[in-house]
């Protein structure tokens, strides 16, 4: 099963999503919850410095494709500007991934937490 936390802080921001573990839907290839999962949470990382303009450092990631991990943080030292500018991403990643839940519900789970 992928488990998915979005970590909001105290004003309702998205400052930090975790994904982890695999579908097993279908075999290593096949497998197309883990690979819209994969594609959703990869994109949002790299929208978040692209689209947003947050640059590289001011982004703390990891990613274990060998055990299906990605963890990706906006740090402190941002604009407010540039976090609202994340959120659109951020909320759009969200709402991918309801999306993937509600089709494939005993695949996938979200969970939110607050930083």
């Amino acid at each position: 099963m992928i488990r998915i936390t979005i970590y909001k802080d105290k004003n309702d921001y998205i400052k930090r999503y975790s994904v982890s573990g695999h579908a097993n839907y279908d075999e290593y290839g096949r497998d197309i919850v883990c690979a819209a999962v994969s594609v959703l949470t990869q994109t949002g990382l790299l929208s978040i410095n692209k689209v947003a303009k947050i640059e590289e450092n001011q982004i703390s990631y990891s990613i274990n494709q060998e055990n299906g991990f990605l963890d990706v943080e906006i740090l402190e030292d941002i604009s407010l500007e540039e976090l609202k500018n994340a959120q659109i991403i951020l909320m759009s990643l969200v709402v991918g991934l309801e999306s993937i839940i509600d089709s494939y519900p005993e695949y996938v789970t979200l969970e939110y937490r607050e930083v």
